[in-house]
C-alpha cells in the first residue's frame, strides 16, 4: 500500500502569497495528475496562529529570513503566512481535493515550528501522520508538494526516520533556494530515500 503525500499546497506558498515559493503553483497540476495512481491521498496544511514566534513580526528588531534561537532551536524567520482561517491558509483553488482523505494541519504552537507533516522541529508533538498510515497498512510513501527545500523535505526525512519506504517525487516539488534543495535531495537519498520524477510514476 503506497500513500501519496501532499505537503503545504496553500496559497501563501504560490506566487502572489505572503511566502511564495518560485513557479509553486505549477505543482499543482502535477499533483493532480499524480493523485489516481496511490492508494491514499493525504495533505498537510501550514495553520499557524497570529503572532506565531517563526514569523519576523513577533519579534522586534529583527529582519525576514534572520536565524535566530528559539526555544533551543535554530529558526528561519518568515514573513506572516498561513494565519488559521484566512485565504492564504487555504489549499490552492486548482488542487482536486477529491481523493484527499485525510488533512493534517501543523504549526499550531505558537512557540515551535512544524515542517515536517510528522512531527514540530524539536519532535516535542505528532501531527498523528504516522499512526494514520501505520492504520490504513500504508508501507510506502512519496512526498510532493511546497516547499521542496523546507517542509517537503523534512517530511521526508521523518518519513524515513519512521520506517516508511520513502520515495521524493522531486519534479513534484518547488524549492525556496535551488541549492538547498539539491542538498535536501542528497541528503535523502543517503538516508536511503529514493528520488523519481513525476512521469517515472505515470
Amino acid at each position: 500500500m503506497k500513500a501519496l503525500l501532499l505537503i503545504d499546497i496553500q496559497n501563501d506558498f504560490v506566487p502572489g502569497g505572503a511566502l511564495a515559493v518560485p513557479a509553486g503553483d505549477t505543482v499543482v497540476p502535477i499533483a493532480n495528475r499524480l493523485q489516481p495512481h496511490f492508494d491514499l491521498v493525504v495533505a498537510t496544511q501550514d495553520w499557524h496562529p497570529a503572532g506565531h514566534h517563526s514569523f519576523a513580526s513577533a519579534h522586534a528588531g529583527r529582519e525576514v529570513f534572520e536565524t535566530i534561537d528559539l526555544h533551543g532551536l535554530p529558526q528561519v524567520l518568515w514573513p506572516d503566512h498561513c494565519l488559521q482561517g484566512t485565504p492564504g491558509a487555504e489549499l490552492h483553488p486548482q488542487l482536486d481535493q477529491r481523493r484527499i482523505e485525510a488533512i493534517f494541519r501543523k504549526g499550531t504552537d505558537p512557540d515551535i515550528d512544524s515542517y515536517s507533516g510528522f512531527n514540530d522541529n524539536g519532535h516535542r508533538k505528532s501531527t498523528g501522520l504516522a499512526d494514520y498510515l501505520r492504520g490504513k497498512g500504508i508501507k510506502q510513501v512519496y512526498v510532493a508538494g511546497l516547499a521542496g527545500d523546507y517542509c517537503v523535505y523534512f517530511t521526508a526525512k521523518d518519513a524515513l526516520e519512521l520506517g516508511f519506504e520513502t520515495t521524493l517525487i522531486t519534479d513534484a516539488a518547488r524549492p525556496i533556494n535551488a541549492e538547498g534543495y539539491a542538498q535536501a535531495q542528497a541528503d535523502v537519498q543517503q538516508r536511503g530515500g529514493k528520488l523519481l520524477g513525476f512521469h517515472d510514476l505515470l
